[in-house]
């Protein structure tokens, strides 16, 4: 875990990304290594990266780039805010309290160690192609 945290802060790590691979639970109600990998982390990805801001142990902007041109980056793209481009944003809170409920959850899959977890900062709205897709309820 520690090597990993310090690969996000030194640019070993070039991106954060989810998998939205999700699985039956009786897929995942087996023993440890014969179950697929993951759990559910589109929901939290964001907030828990910002426990290692808020912990002053990754940069606020570094996070960004992990999240935006880090991924695209890694496949090849170039993606940046300017008249014309494609307008694709996440606006987020670093503040917004809220607990994460994996009965809540708009996966398919509730396979989650943060079920009940409280967490600082969160996604409050998502602009795809300039149309806003996901607004939280605040």
């Amino acid at each position: 875990r520690e090597a990993l945290i310090a690969g996000l802060v030194d640019g070993s790590v070039e991106a954060i990304a989810t998998d939205h691979a999700p699985h039956e639970p009786a897929s995942k109600e087996v023993e440890f290594d014969r179950a697929p990998f993951g759990v559910t982390g589109f929901e939290t990805a964001l907030s828990l990266a910002l426990e290692l801001v808020h912990a002053g142990r990754l940069p606020l902007m570094r996070m960004v780039e992990l999240f935006t041109s880090g991924p695209a980056s890694v496949l090849g793209r170039t993606r940046r805010l300017a008249a014309g481009e494609p307008a694709d944003l996440t606006l987020f809170s670093t503040e917004h309290a809220w607990t994460f409920h994996a009965s809540e959850s708009a996966s398919k899959s509730r396979n989650t160690p943060f079920d009940g977890r409280k967490f600082r900062g969160a996604p409050m709205a998502t602009i795809v192609a300039g149309r806003v897709v996901y607004r939280r309820d605040a």
